[in-house]
């Protein structure tokens, strides 16, 4: 049976390579807790704040940040693999070179993030806000970015290959360079109006 944690404020600790597993955390908030190295699985975080948080080099499988707010965290190098963070908004945090692979983030806010050289593999990230990011180089592979917010998003370089971009205006975003398959190239020629025969 998973431990509960409700209505709690967790303030200057240290919690450097904390195995954290089946535990659940209910609007709880964590300010200045240090969380590198730290591991988690089946884990739960619901309507939780995390402020000044250190993720550094984290690992979370198969858990659950829904509906959380991080605001200037340092997630390098962390990584999720399967996990859940429907809902949650990133804001002024450090977020590459961040690992996503699998699981579901639709309804993330990103915008303005700096995802530079994130990595990003099979995952749900249906409406999505990337509005105004900065995605030059990483790799958002077989992606689910449908309904996504992506305006003024920059896309460099970036391999997008598999990755739905029924959302995309390619006049509204910066794709130079961009690593797409032929698919996705006949999406975007008809996005801007082109006829293909």
């Amino acid at each position: 049976m998973s431990e509960v944690i409700a209505d709690q404020a967790v303030t200057n600790e240290d919690w450097y390579a904390e195995d954290i597993e089946d535990r659940t955390y209910l609007r709880c908030s964590f300010e200045h807790v240090d969380l590198t190295e730290a591991t988690s699985a089946g884990a739960v975080f619901e309507e939780c704040t995390f402020g000044n948080v250190k993720f550094n080099a984290s690992r979370h499988t198969d858990s659950a940040f829904l509906r959380c707010t991080f605001k200037r965290c340092n997630l390098f190098e962390a990584e999720f693999v399967g996990c859940k963070l429907v809902g949650s908004s990133f804001t002024e945090s450090a977020v590459r070179p961040m690992r996503i692979t699998g699981g579901d983030w639709s309804f993330v806010g990103l915008a303005g993030a700096d995802l530079r050289g994130v990595t990003i593999t099979g995952t749900r990230m249906r409406e999505v806000d990337l509005t105004a990011a900065n995605c030059t180089d990483a790799v958002i592979v077989d992606t689910d970015l449908s309904g996504g917010q992506l305006h003024s998003a920059k896309f460099g370089g970036c391999d997008l290959r598999g990755s739905d971009l029924t959302a995309l205006d390619p006049t509204l975003v910066e794709l130079r360079g961009a690593v797409i398959n032929s698919d996705q190239a006949i999406i975007i020629a008809q996005a801007l109006g082109l006829e293909i025969r």
